[in-house]
């Protein structure tokens, strides 16, 4: 059930309470009005005051327990300005405008079981990175080279095997020739 205090035309800049507005949107009701009450910002006090005004509501009106309490949402909208004027020299003057504040508070009631995720539920994947495009291009001729030495292998042990030539004498008349030295061990066999 949500349970909303509004306090309406205070004297802060929006711009300022939604600063600490972002700080503790969707946190414990009770641990974000002890972390305000410490805080130095003049937005801070009044974004306390009407935290505590929406647990007392929800306390007193619907009979919650502030312990379970979590604030669902924080809105801060605009109120009007007012116009003031500063002298400045020689006559004139700057127009001043003092900004307010409508600050509204939602909180809820939540069951603490209920927050616990269930043990089946699966994780996120982590995300993958780009590789560098030195490691991709080093990489990738990388990858058919294995390919490559695997099918010549595959080819040589399915292959027939090549016939073997006996070795035939080498004769004097069918060598070649080749040089000096060989002649004269040529000449020495004929003899």
């Amino acid at each position: 059930m949500e349970v909303r205090a509004i306090a309406k035309y205070v004297k802060v800049q929006p711009r300022k309470v939604r600063i600490i507005a972002d700080e503790v949107r969707g946190k414990d009701a009770n641990y974000v009005s002890s972390l305000l009450r410490y805080h130095r910002s003049k937005s801070a006090f009044h974004l306390r005051k009407v935290l505590i005004s929406a647990m007392a509501n929800a306390s007193a009106n619907h009979g919650l327990d502030p312990e379970t309490l979590r604030i669902a949402a924080i809105v801060v909208d605009e109120g009007p300005r007012q116009k003031r004027m500063q002298a400045r020299a020689m006559g004139r003057g700057n127009r001043i405008l003092k900004k307010t504040s409508h600050i509204t508070v939602v909180v809820e009631d939540v069951d603490k079981e209920a927050e616990v995720k269930p043990h089946g539920t699966k994780a996120k994947p982590r995300p993958t990175f780009a590789r560098p495009r030195r490691a991709q291009a080093a990489a990738a001729p990388a990858a058919p080279v294995e390919e490559e030495v695997t099918e010549t292998a595959v080819e040589e042990s399915t292959a027939p095997e090549a016939q073997i030539e006996e070795a035939t004498p080498v004769t004097a008349a069918s060598a070649p020739e080749q040089d000096g030295a060989s002649e004269a061990s040529a000449d020495q066999e004929a003899k």
